[in-house]
């Protein structure tokens, strides 16, 4: 079961550590602005959720190996953009946007269920709301201070259905988890997320919001 956990947290530092680079080269940020903020994007999360459950020090400190993926992969997208410039103006930019988003929406997935594992874990198997609660803080919490970082409203206020699709898939993890065990639970909890964010994105699905327009 560990091995699964380490698998899909690898997966989901590489997925949110590119999101979080592309961030940083869109902000024309430097080589070392790019890479912390794949790094921050990556282990954020999961830095606030060890604070919150009392992990001292927290993860990403006792096992570098997350940080240290983060960095590489922020600095692999740094380059081959850099050796691409003309990607924004080229036809397969489109491309490039969805495979982004996917990778966004696959980190915030793996991230949300890591989260509840994590109370799991730690012995909080009764408080639902804790586990929701961390887990939904592990998939946005990273992103979150991405964002502030870079001087934007943070994305999960503003773009698509995001934080509302990492606690339907939280939720599920946890009843899934209680009925079937922790794997099935995992997966079934990461891929709702992901069905639900690339549903929003192609169908520009929203939450009801006060435009100035309407005021």
């Amino acid at each position: 079961m560990d091995t699964y956990i380490f698998i899909m947290e690898i997966v989901g530092t590489i997925a949110f550590a590119s999101s979080g680079a592309m961030v940083g080269i869109q902000k024309e940020m430097d080589i070392f602005g790019v890479a912390v903020l794949g790094m921050t994007t990556a282990v954020g999360g999961g830095m606030i959720r060890d604070l919150i459950l009392g992990v001292a020090p927290p993860v990403m400190f006792q096992d570098p190996v997350y940080a240290i993926v983060a960095i590489v992969v922020s600095c692999l997208v740094f380059f081959a953009i850099a050796a691409n410039r003309h990607l924004p103006e080229s036809h397969l930019y489109v491309l490039y946007e969805k495979l982004m988003l996917f990778c966004d929406s696959l980190g915030l997935g793996i991230f949300t269920v890591v989260g509840v594992n994590a109370a799991l874990n730690m012995g909080y198997e009764t408080t639902g709301f804790l586990q929701v609660f961390v887990g939904v803080l592990t998939g946005v919490g990273g992103g979150c201070v991405r964002d502030m970082m870079a001087g934007n409203m943070p994305y999960i206020f503003v773009k698509h259905v995001y934080a509302s699709a990492s606690i339907i898939g939280a939720i599920s993890c946890v009843f899934l988890t209680r009925a079937f065990g922790e794997l099935t639970g995992m997966l079934a909890g990461a891929a709702l997320v992901l069905l639900i964010r690339c549903l929003a994105a192609h169908y520009k699905w929203n939450l009801p919001r006060i435009r100035k327009s309407q005021t």
